[in-house]
């Protein structure tokens, strides 16, 4: 059977520097973190170069907090009888607690918040994705050093790992370089956390432009589904690590920091920030205690959100209202053109007609009354009435005379 192989080695000689694989996945894991992050806070409504900004604080912070995690949860590997603690010193080897980088990542970044007068929770909830993402760009360093594998398995996609040794022939298995041959078949835990955390973040993308998650409350969801999947992959690690009552402290600790995260997705402030809220000028926020405070200022956001939709709404029926309006002007001016045009080349019918035909009537009768000779009466009337017979000879000349002169002229 053709079981996954691991890296012959996981550092390169590069003259008199190292070149260390899993330094380059943390890296890229804080670049593509720091990039996206930029991405979904201006999304929001944040300032340009803020998540940098943040990150010049976290960064650091992480790393030390990480560092220190897995030296107090595997102390005995550098205080023991047969550890070395200047080893503890040596980050570089592998060996960061997600639990303290995300703790002290977290310090470090409020710090930055409080400095650059922004609130943390959406912040949080900015980064929650890409910094899942990094988590999981990070575990293939794990695999260049051939650490954080589970159990022995005959299963297909069981993971080889090789006896390493250094210039000097001795056993190396961090830094040496493989000799083909094979140690053991194990369980490649951390490709199933890869795999966890690349699902999660899905979900909390597809969450995220769904229900509009904001205070935190997506920060909270990642911290909820990364500790849901890491206590099952810890049941199938069997490397050394610090127990509580037969238990592997990192259960525990999963354990515990779900159930926290839990409660405060259901209890913190519901909605999202508006953009307002996000800018450095905005209302200091509350402390996280404060529960009370922060449903205010959630409350107050909420409403400036929708005295927001509002006023655009008003504006958009007010363009709509304009537009018609001026499509109206419009139309009414072709339709007078066109009746203009119309009157001068085509005939005219009812009312208009009527009073077409009465003054040219009138007229035509005043002519004929002005070239008849006064005295003559019985002219002057057989000219009126001459003028006022009609052309159209389907009108009856027998007592109908009355009404075809009452009767409205044309068609």
């Amino acid at each position: 059977m053709a079981y996954l192989p691991s890296p012959p080695q996981g550092v390169w000689e590069i003259g008199p520097f190292p070149l260390r694989a899993y330094a380059i996945c943390i890296i890229i894991g804080i670049i593509v973190a720091i990039w996206w992050g930029e991405k979904r806070w201006q999304a929001r409504g944040g300032e340009a170069g803020t998540v940098l900004d943040v990150a010049v604080f976290a960064v650091p912070f992480g790393l030390v907090g990480g560092r220190l995690y897995h030296v107090a949860t595997d102390w005995q590997k550098y205080f023991g009888a047969d550890g070395n603690p200047m080893d503890a010193l040596k980050i570089y080897q592998g060996g960061l607690g997600i639990w303290g980088a995300v703790f002290f990542g977290a310090i470090g970044a409020w710090i930055a918040c409080r400095i650059y007068k922004i609130p943390l929770p959406a912040l949080g909830d900015a980064v929650a994705p890409p910094i899942l993402l990094a988590q999981a760009i990070g575990r293939l360093g794990n695999y260049f050093n051939q650490e954080l594998y589970g159990r022995e398995t005959d299963l297909p996609w069981g993971l080889e790992i090789y006896l390493r040794f250094d210039d000097s022939g001795r056993l190396d298995m961090m830094n040496g370089v493989s000799s083909g041959e094979v140690h053991s078949i194990v369980h490649p835990t951390f490709l199933y956390e890869l795999i966890w955390n690349v699902l999660v973040v899905v979900a909390l993308v597809l969450i995220d432009r769904r229900f509009r998650i904001g205070h935190g409350r997506l920060f909270a969801l990642y911290v909820a589904g990364y500790c849901f999947g890491r206590f099952f992959v810890e049941l199938m690690r069997d490397d050394e690590a610090t127990q509580i009552a037969g238990i592997r402290i990192n259960s525990f600790t999963s354990g515990l920091v779900f159930l926290a995260a839990v409660a405060y997705v259901l209890f913190a402030t519901k909605g999202r920030e508006t953009p307002e809220q996000l800018r450095p000028d905005a209302a200091p926020r509350p402390w996280p205690w404060q529960l009370g405070a922060l449903r205010a200022a959630g409350a107050a956001g909420a409403a400036g959100s929708v005295a927001t939709a509002a006023g655009l709404a008003d504006e958009a029926v007010e363009d709509t209202a304009g537009d018609a309006a001026e499509h109206t002007g419009k139309d009414e001016a072709e339709d007078t053109g066109t009746a203009g045009a119309a009157s001068s080349s085509e005939p005219v019918t009812g009312k208009e007609a009527s009073g077409d035909s009465e003054a040219s009537e009138s007229g035509t009768a005043d002519s004929d009354v002005a070239e008849a000779k006064p005295g003559s009466g019985s002219a002057g009337a057989e000219s009126a009435a001459a003028a006022s017979e009609p052309s159209d000879d389907s009108v009856p000349d027998k007592d109908g005379e009355a009404a075809e002169s009452a009767a409205p002229r044309g068609k």
